[in-house]
């Protein structure tokens, strides 16, 4: 799929497209893809989700993404650096991790935090509080919950004792807010 887009987004380019092109990805790309289409991301947008096979293994069926997230982190920010905005605050280029704080894995999200700050403690982070159980969640007891106001607070004072300077912190009600209500007639109008 990158490749046919990045194909698309070359021919948009010669016809005058101008906007950043963006880039969501859950963290688990292959590195080699991502060199091929070097030049074409103007803004990458990726997860870091676990530091743990363990835990990739039983919450994403990815049981080698602890080793393959960090090569795809750095070789991102290799590719784009740090995030920049324009003069109105609006990213223009750069990379910004997202990592969401499960309950009961807040040594998991230490180590995220510590090795983003390990690549640059300038690198953009969201530190999301937004997990809300859904689908498979009653598989696992441990995170079949919401995540607890404690364990927010930890991960975000570690950020901050790291000196990730340029962390966006969520409101612990944020998951009430951004999940759509699947009850209500028009789910997504909130």
């Amino acid at each position: 799929m990158i490749f046919q887009t990045a194909e698309a987004v070359e021919a948009a380019r010669t016809k005058g497209l101008a906007v950043p092109i963006v880039y969501n990805s859950g963290g688990y790309d292959s590195v080699d893809a991502l060199r091929e289409v070097r030049g074409l991301v103007d803004i990458y947008l990726p997860d870091i989700k676990y530091l743990d096979n363990e835990l990739g293994s039983r919450y994403s069926s990815a049981a080698d993404y602890a080793d393959v997230v960090p090569g795809v982190l750095r070789e991102m920010l290799d590719q784009v650096g740090l995030l920049e905005t324009d003069d109105e605050g609006v990213a223009v280029r750069g990379l910004l991790v997202r990592h969401l704080v499960l309950p009961g894995q807040i040594e998991n999200s230490r180590r995220c935090l510590e090795f983003l700050a390990g690549l640059s403690p300038d690198i953009h982070v969201g530190i999301m509080s937004q997990y809300s159980p859904r689908h498979r969640a009653c598989e696992h007891p441990e995170i079949d919950r919401p995540l607890a106001e404690e364990e927010y607070e930890a991960v975000v004072d570690h950020a901050l004792e790291l000196g990730l300077g340029n962390a966006f912190i969520q409101e612990l009600d944020s998951r009430d807010r951004y999940l759509p209500d699947f009850d209500s007639e028009e789910p997504f109008n909130r």
